[in-house]
């Protein structure tokens, strides 16, 4: 008789619930640390109308924006000093471009009489440029707009698709970048929160 054959399997039969309940544990603990962390993410992470695009410009000078306007004259940044300044990239057939231009519009608009912020759109290539006054014209848009050769500029701000926006401090400083879905109200909000920094001199060299 072999007495070994016919106790090895109730040795492993023993060992087996134990196994099991170790490995049922582990799955257990495993389970309730990715879950934690998942509502920790959901409590601490910002709202869709909060949260704002990272981009490596935040924070820096702004870049060089010159060039031909549509109306022929020559455009450079650096004349507006003093203002807030908006730069919105944008093509003629890009969709969220012609949702959002209205929202430009009405800001502008807005602050047409108290004169302290200034728009410059910059012409996304390639486009066409008759689609472009068409579409400027259409909207309202009266603020000058760079066509031509716009290639460097888009460059300078990491542009690789429309509608980006970027607003400018009076003292030269990109603080904010916007993709789809800009508001006059959230332009409001953001001056509102850097104005006091801008005017007190210093930097903030954040981002939102």
């Amino acid at each position: 008789m072999d007495v070994i054959e016919s106790t090895a399997p109730d040795a492993d039969a023993s060992d087996a619930p134990r196994g099991g309940s170790h490995l049922a544990r582990n799955i257990a603990i495993v389970v309730g640390i990715v879950l934690i962390a998942f509502i920790a993410l959901l409590a601490t992470r910002k709202s869709a109308g909060d949260r704002q695009p990272e981009a490596k410009i935040l924070g820096s000078a702004v870049p060089v924006v010159q060039g031909t306007t549509l109306s022929g004259e020559q455009y450079n940044i650096d004349d507006h000093r003093g203002s807030w300044i908006v730069v919105n990239f944008f093509a003629s057939w890009c969709t969220p471009c012609k949702v959002e231009q209205p929202e430009l519009v009405k800001f502008a608009n807005e602050h047409k009489g108290a004169g302290d912020v200034k728009i410059v759109s910059v012409v996304f290539q390639p486009d066409d440029e008759a689609q472009v006054r068409d579409f400027m014209t259409s909207t309202g848009a009266t603020w000058p707009v760079i066509g031509g050769d716009t290639g460097s500029i888009s460059l300078s701000f990491g542009v690789t698709a429309v509608p980006e926006t970027y607003l400018v401090t009076p003292d030269g400083e990109v603080v904010t970048k916007y993709e789809a879905g800009l508001t006059a109200a959230s332009l409001d909000a953001q001056i509102a929160r850097y104005s006091g920094v801008a005017q007190g001199g210093a930097s903030s060299g954040t981002t939102p």
